[in-house]
């Protein structure tokens, strides 16, 4: 009996330490996937990038490029302002031929080589603590050194971890809008001078319409 109950406890003692060793295996996974995102943002590869990014945001990009390709001014009215911001500098700066051309995955690869996904939003950035269950993982989110609140989410599609995009989205929606209130402006001016001050170029009437109809 002594001895059953001694083998029992090696054996216990075996299965834990592979489980431990296996989840610091999927810790070190998520945070390979943060890092080798953020090398490819930093390096201007958005082909590269893409392959770290899961399906919900690309179906974000592709929701919208929809927009920006059909929406008129009642519907863009109801979006959120970042989703507003989205779509206006797409009209704004992108080449018509290129996003009439464009999946949810060419314009993600687009919005990194021509710096809409700056340099700057991951350069300083890494991840601290990262927690798994099943296949969700959240990574907390550290800049400068310095803890916050946020976390980055992950999802293990067909096997692979992958970075959810759209998770930091509600808190940018939030940034905006409060800078929005904040200069004093309505949204749709904030937005306007916002590319103003980017692109040098003032928004014409034709922001308002779907990308279809432009005639550059």
């Amino acid at each position: 009996m002594t001895k059953a109950i001694k083998i029992f406890g090696i054996l216990f003692l075996l299965v834990i330490g592979q489980l431990s060793y296996g989840q610091t295996g999927e810790e070190e996974y998520v945070r390979n996937v943060f890092e080798s995102y953020k090398a490819s943002i930093l390096n201007g590869k958005g082909e590269d990038a893409v392959k770290f990014v899961n399906s919900r945001t690309i179906k974000y990009y592709s929701d919208i490029l929809e927009l920006v390709k059909t929406a008129d001014r009642a519907k863009i009215e109801t979006l959120s302002i970042l989703d507003k911001l989205m779509v206006f500098t797409l009209r704004h700066s992108a080449p018509k031929e290129n996003i009439l051309g464009f999946d949810g995955k060419a314009l993600l690869i687009y919005a990194i080589k021509s710096g809409m996904i700056a340099k700057d939003s991951v350069s300083s950035t890494s991840i601290g603590e990262i927690t798994i269950s099943k296949d969700f993982a959240k990574g907390q989110f550290i800049t400068n050194g310095q803890k916050t609140p946020l976390y980055f989410h992950f999802y293990k599609e067909d096997g692979q971890w992958k970075i959810d995009l759209t998770s930091l989205f509600p808190v940018s929606t939030m940034a905006i809008k409060q800078m929005a209130e904040a200069s004093g402006q309505g949204e749709n001016e904030y937005l306007f001078s916002l590319l103003d001050i980017t692109t040098g170029k003032k928004p014409g009437a034709e922001i308002w319409q779907p990308m279809g109809q432009h005639t550059k």
